[in-house]
């Protein structure tokens, strides 16, 4: 058993930690949209067709997103440090095995060990700001974690139309010296903080693990078994699985896998029911985007992909003023804005996405995400983990990157069954959405189909925003004083084995 000593002369300094840790998490949220730009020249040199192609995106989001509950918990028990190293180096070697490999069973079998290097390294940036942090400053530090998401949407699709021109190997080789810095960097700045020693809970484990996969599979792969039964049977079996999964953490008296008493936590209930729309949305949104950019504008992928710049640029501007606000005022106004802001921009998207549409006014709505985008991430994610037992930040980050992750798989599977229904109501073949050109006389039709596709995410995202009013007030925003372990200055622990 390992005792924790503090030593008070070794005080943690945040924000060097946070910048670390932001390396590493900006690399992830890259590599999550650098390959869609690469998949034609993969399809090309691994002589593969489409359906083949598409397990390399799929086995990095089931790699993801199935372990996220279990690594949030492993941070709690090993130290999120620890974890985070762990990742990064795996997620760093499986990027050189993936530039490395000759073969599409290679390539594929590399992206699952690297979605599992990313899927340790996610819930421990949470948690490190968690328990680092001060309560009145959680949203300071929430708001650089969006500032870095909302840069790498991106950064992702540029770098990669202009690293495919050297081979889409080197969409991952780039990966390498930054994963080395991220290493030394980490390995210096981030504090080893308290572990709990506890029983881990196996029981959970494969429930969780075999649950998620099956629903997430089914999810993911869907539309490519046409919703067959065998599809349907592996989703309910996954709900099942899971339900039983939430009676054993119910039955389980010490170290449950997922603390349910978090959810008694009115404010992290909530957080994670609007991360979940907001992880459906933005999935859901960029596809018809893309493909409307390049099939009828005849955009090239680095031109589309700078169609994101104003979004982008709003959202990285105005993500740590934003984390500012939501240390100061009521989240349910700070989340609010951003999720009334994203309706509205989608909907007006989804009118001027003709097939003779000038690129301004394009630009004019994706201003106005970029808005959203920055309103969204920093007050969600402060509110939800600061009301967190320091033991459990592990856990409820788990948890709170489970349900975006989730809600990603859900909207990238909802949009591609909408996307095929909208083109056969506007009289083109549902295989139109695979072309890589378009004849002129379907442009019309085309952009009709995709801008009636966002419509989707636009709706689920106002749900979102009807979720954020049951936020509560934090404490230290009222009259009730931050606990003292909430407020108190962080010590770097001493490890005595």
């Amino acid at each position: 058993m390992t005792d924790v000593v503090t030593a008070p002369e070794q005080n943690v300094r945040p924000w060097p930690a946070l910048w670390a840790l932001c390396l590493g998490f900006f690399m992830i949220l890259v590599d999550s949209t650098i390959v869609s730009v690469a998949m034609p020249s993969i399809m090309a040199d691994l002589k593969v067709d489409v359906n083949a192609a598409l397990w390399v995106t799929s086995a990095y989001l089931l790699a993801y997103a199935v372990p996220l509950l279990i690594t949030g918990r492993l941070g709690d028990r090993y130290g999120p440090k620890n974890l985070y190293l762990i990742g990064l180096v795996l997620f760093t070697a499986s990027s050189a095995w993936c530039g490395l490999t000759g073969d599409i069973n290679g390539l594929v079998t590399a992206r699952v060990f690297q979605g599992l290097g990313a899927a340790m390294m996610t819930p421990q940036t949470m948690s490190v700001i968690t328990r680092v942090f001060p309560a009145t400053k959680r949203g300071q530090a929430m708001g650089m974690w969006g500032a870095v998401a909302g840069a790498a949407v991106l950064v992702g699709p540029i770098l990669g139309g202009l690293l495919v021109n050297f081979g889409w190997e080197w969409i991952f080789f780039v990966n390498v010296p930054v994963g080395v810095v991220g290493f030394v960097l980490a390995w210096v700045l981030v504090p080893t903080l308290p572990t709990k020693s506890h029983r881990f809970d196996l029981i959970g484990v494969g429930l969780s693990g075999l649950g998620m996969f099956l629903v997430v599979f089914g999810i993911q792969e869907g539309q490519t078994y046409h919703w067959a039964a065998k599809i349907w049977t592996m989703i309910i079996a996954g709900l099942v699985v899971m339900a039983l999964f939430v009676l054993w953490q119910r039955h389980i008296k010490q170290e449950p896998l997922v603390p349910l008493g978090l959810f008694k936590d009115r404010n992290f209930s909530v957080a994670n029911a609007a991360i979940t729309t907001v992880g459906f949305a933005i999935t859901a949104m960029s596809f018809p985007i893309f493909l409307y950019a390049q099939l009828v504008l005849g955009l090239s992928p680095i031109r589309s992909a700078l169609l994101l710049v104003p979004m982008a640029v709003i959202s990285a501007v105005l993500a740590p003023f934003v984390g500012n606000l939501a240390d100061r005022y009521h989240p349910r106004y700070i989340a609010g804005v951003g999720l009334a802001c994203y309706p509205v921009s989608l909907v007006w998207l989804s009118q001027v996405m003709t097939a003779d549409a000038a690129i301004w006014t394009l630009l004019l709505p994706m201003t106005l995400l970029g808005v959203a985008n920055g309103f969204v991430w920093s007050p969600l994610s402060s509110t939800a983990t600061r009301n967190l037992p320091m033991a459990e930040a592990g856990a409820g980050s788990g948890v709170y990157n489970t349900t975006r992750q989730i809600g990603a798989v859900l909207g990238s599977a909802a949009i591609a069954v909408l996307m095929e229904s909208r083109l056969v109501a506007n009289g083109l073949p549902s295989r139109a959405v695979e072309a890589h050109q378009l004849p002129a006389s379907m442009h019309v039709d085309f952009a009709a189909a995709m801008g009636q596709s966002l419509l989707l995410p636009a709706g689920v995202i106002t749900v979102g925003f009807v979720i954020v009013q049951f936020f509560r007030l934090p404490a230290h925003m009222g009259t009730a004083s931050v606990p003292a372990a909430a407020t108190a200055p962080v010590s770097v622990p001493v490890d005595v084995t």
